[in-house]
């Protein structure tokens, strides 16, 4: 794999859901999704793109709803990250059945199954070829997937975030409810905080813009847009920018 100098990103992180994984159950890991995302993922990997993914567990399991039925949220939340290294690993097994080399990586020590989180050794994959996908959020409870992907991507020294939704970018307002809601094609990060647009929690969004962290929101359930945002074309998604 060699990289375009024509690309305007060279190194990506995508977040996606653990319900990506889902389905229309909702709950689970379902296959032909699994395929589905190796499908976008080697797209984006074919147009020279170095790319890093970090994968939720809403599927598998919720730590904050457990918390709150009186579990102790320390727990619920270790629980929350191993379900995402199951996730990685599934995620894993549909990429490198297309013949892209894909390696786990864990915040959460699981020698046996997944590499330990290394920056550097993450970084180096890319360079190799490989889809690196980090696991175990950030190795701490009370952070979300979000926050993790907010961090490894200023460590990797990502060029954006493509945050996976079942939207075309964001909107006024919820576009379902309000036929009247547009949709932004870009947004800085002020103006995101001043009209409370949901993008990502407070923390992790406060950290993409403490270190000018790009991000674009998009629907990943349509087969072209993440290729299109990623070669360029501005009217995909919505762009939050600096």
């Amino acid at each position: 794999m060699s990289l375009s100098g024509e690309l305007p990103y060279q190194r990506v992180l995508l977040k996606l859901s653990g319900e990506a994984l889902a389905g229309d159950s909702g709950a689970g890991i379902d296959p032909e999704e699994a395929a589905y995302i190796a499908q976008r993922v080697r797209e984006v990997y074919d147009l020279g793109v170095q790319i890093a993914i970090v994968i939720g567990a809403g599927n598998l399991w919720r730590g904050e709803p457990a918390a709150k039925l009186g579990m102790d949220r320390s727990t619920a939340d270790h629980m929350g990250m191993i379900a995402t290294v199951m996730n990685g690993l599934a995620l894993q097994d549909a990429i490198e059945r297309l013949g892209i080399g894909t390696r786990v990586q864990t915040a959460v020590e699981m020698n046996s199954i997944a590499e330990p989180y290394i920056r550097l050794r993450a970084i180096r994959h890319m360079e190799k070829g490989r889809v690196v996908i980090l696991t175990g959020g950030i190795g701490s409870p009370y952070f979300t997937t979000d926050s993790a992907a907010a961090l490894r991507a200023s460590e990797i020294h990502a060029d954006v975030i493509v945050k996976a939704t079942k939207v075309d970018g964001v909107y006024s307002a919820d576009p379902m409810r309000n036929p009247e809601a547009r949709r932004y094609s870009r947004l800085d990060y002020q103006q995101v905080l001043d009209q409370q647009l949901r993008v990502m929690d407070t923390t992790a969004f406060t950290l993409c813009q403490e270190n000018a962290m790009p991000i674009v929101v998009l629907d990943f359930w349509n087969p072209q847009d993440l290729v299109k945002a990623l070669s360029g074309d501005a009217s995909v998604g919505t762009l939050i920018s600096g």
